[in-house]
């Protein structure tokens, strides 16, 4: 049975965490905490991605959801959703992708398979790209040619390096004035 996973203004809701599950004092698991109709993409696997499985656990998500949701991504899980738009027709109201991690970095977690090339096709759904001027997973001028790729609209939010909880943000409510102007624009 579909859940209603609505935000306070109606709008349904996906948490797309990357790699480690983005723990207790991440923004996305404080938002979620939040709302509690917000769910969360579970994966088998979360310190060791492989693209292909965790399509799979995305699907499964989807697939529990009353209506068209709003996909809240970080890092990997932004690449995640790059290639789920590539190869599926499911409804998406929009993406909100915080935090895109170069695949050709330096610091691009070897474990993780699958996740190149990034696609470099538009999506079909509206979306933002929000960067850090300081991430050490992805330069802004990396984020920006993402955002320029998926036709997304994008925003640099400062030094406040990965957008993770070892920023030390906490629940982030610079993002969270992002996030909602963003759903405001839809």
């Amino acid at each position: 049975m579909p859940r209603h996973n609505t935000t306070n203004n109606g709008v349904v809701a996906l948490v797309v965490p990357g790699i480690g599950n983005s723990g207790p004092g991440h923004w996305q698991t404080l938002w979620e905490e939040r709302h509690h109709g917000w769910p969360r993409v579970q994966q088998r696997d979360w310190d060791r991605p492989v693209c292909a499985e965790w399509l799979r656990g995305l699907d499964a998500a989807m697939a529990r959801l009353s209506a068209p949701p709003v996909l809240i991504a970080h890092s990997m899980g932004c690449l995640l959703v790059a290639h789920w738009a590539k190869r599926t027709s499911l409804p998406v109201r929009a993406a909100f992708l915080v935090a895109v991690p170069d695949p050709a970095g330096p610091m691009f977690p070897p474990a993780a398979q699958g996740f190149q090339p990034v696609p470099s096709e538009k999506l079909r759904f509206p979306s933002l790209v929000v960067a850090s001027s300081n991430d050490p997973f992805g330069s802004v001028a990396y984020a920006q040619r993402c955002a320029a790729d998926w036709g997304s609209d994008f925003v640099e939010v400062g030094a406040v390096g990965h957008i993770n909880a070892d920023s030390g943000l906490g629940d982030w409510p610079a993002g969270l004035a992002v996030f909602d102007g963003f759903l405001k624009s839809l």
